[in-house]
């Protein structure tokens, strides 16, 4: 369990390009920085990128990081790691609406933390300019409903996204309410299905 210490706004956050050079400069053998991708390159109350190296990365997105670290995936990872490689991937990149670290999306922060989502954003594009075509994996589940900031970043990426003509996927049934599918109970031979974002954003996300 990760349950946050304080609200992210009275800790120190470090940017986003501090902690892709220190990732770049990792040498303490905790991780092979050959073989993951991990911004920043230890473990602290939120985390930015975790991730297998590939040359073509399905790029999944959740809510908000829990405990996953290289080499000790949590069960929602595992399932994203089975999914991409059944889909033909060969690597996984694990990103997150929010980088706030909690096991227990209700112990995230009550009110955005611009800044904190100023930098995820960065990371965010730094994957993106990583592939050759991303392809983005909707997997955040009817678990944004919990915060109500969460619907301003997805809607920030989907922005993002346009710039570098993402591919969105989704996989497993998508609820009442139009979210798609959490990883976590999904068969590893699950498909991906093409998902239309523009929509979800129009009739789901952003009401009146």
């Amino acid at each position: 369990m990760h349950i946050p210490r304080t609200d992210t706004v009275n800790i120190e956050i470090d940017s986003f390009e501090s902690t892709l050079l220190e990732y770049e400069s990792y040498n303490k053998g905790e991780f092979s920085p050959e073989d993951w991708l991990y911004v920043p390159p230890r473990y602290s109350e939120y985390r930015y990128i975790l991730g297998t190296k590939g040359e073509n990365p399905l790029i999944c997105i959740g809510i908000n990081p829990s405990t996953a670290v290289p080499g000790n995936l949590d069960n929602t990872l595992k399932s994203v790691e089975r999914i991409a490689k059944h889909n033909g991937y060969d690597s996984f990149i694990m990103f997150n609406v929010y980088a706030e670290r909690a096991t227990k999306p209700s112990d995230m922060d009550k009110e955005c933390n611009l800044h904190l989502h100023r930098e995820n954003m960065k990371a965010f594009r730094y994957v993106l300019e990583r592939s050759k075509s991303p392809s983005l994996w909707a997997a955040w589940g009817a678990i944004i409903e919990e915060r109500d900031y969460l619907a301003g970043c997805v809607a920030d990426m989907i922005d993002l996204g346009r710039e570098y003509s993402v591919k969105w996927y989704t996989s497993g049934k998508i609820s009442k309410a139009g979210h798609p599918h959490h990883p976590l109970y999904l068969k590893k031979d699950s498909l991906l299905d093409e998902f239309d974002v523009s929509t979800y954003v129009n009739t789901v996300l952003i009401k009146e």
